[in-house]
């Protein structure tokens, strides 16, 4: 036992130390920086989103499917993770500064939301100049306001089956897409004429 008061011993087994300190503390970094051990989020497919079922917001709301949004012209589409957040209603205006543009090629701008509490929808309304929808939530209800886990995104989405030409779903809160891509993403959008509707 006398090598443990070795002062060579002692030097090796501090600076041991010390190494493992700085790759645990680096690792750390890594982790919690970084999204490289965490699995991959699956693209979303047209066939899953053509089946979701909307509502609309009137006070007889019409149930229907997704596709109807972009079947003919295609779409530019928000899911907003909650209308009463301050940075859902910042992308939902810097979504709707782009609706001039978007008039011009023919392609529609919606949002949907995933329930209706208190006046959220109407006081998003001013941030949004398109059309806002709800995800019908298959029999269940609750109420989900200030929900943590639930991250919003922007779909821009070919008419009929033309498919999902921009995919932005956000990383954490206020992930926003780039207006850019959107734009171009809406320019590559083909109408439906009604001989191939």
């Amino acid at each position: 036992m006398s090598f443990l008061l070795d002062p060579s011993f002692l030097s090796v087994g501090m600076w041991s130390i010390g190494a493992g300190a700085l790759g645990a503390a680096a690792l750390a970094l890594l982790l919690a920086n970084t999204d490289l051990f965490l699995s991959k989020p699956q693209r979303a497919t047209l066939e899953y989103l053509e089946e979701i079922d909307l509502k609309t917001l009137e006070k007889e709301p019409r149930t229907f499917k997704a596709k109807e949004l972009w079947e003919k012209k295609g779409a530019v589409i928000m899911a907003v993770r909650r209308p009463g957040c301050f940075l859902c209603r910042e992308e939902a205006a810097d979504l709707s500064s782009l609706k001039p543009k978007l008039d011009e090629l023919g392609v529609p701008l919606y949002a949907v939301v995933k329930e209706q509490v208190r006046t959220e929808v109407k006081d998003f309304q001013p941030y949004f100049k398109g059309e806002i929808f709800r995800a019908r939530s298959g029999g269940f209800s609750g109420n989900l306001e200030g929900e943590g886990f639930i991250l919003g995104g922007v779909f821009v989405v070919g008419s009929g089956k033309q498919g999902i030409l921009l995919e932005h779903r956000e990383k954490e809160f206020g992930d926003k897409v780039n207006l850019v891509s959107v734009l171009e993403a809406a320019k590559k959008i083909k109408p439906q004429t009604a001989a191939q509707g």
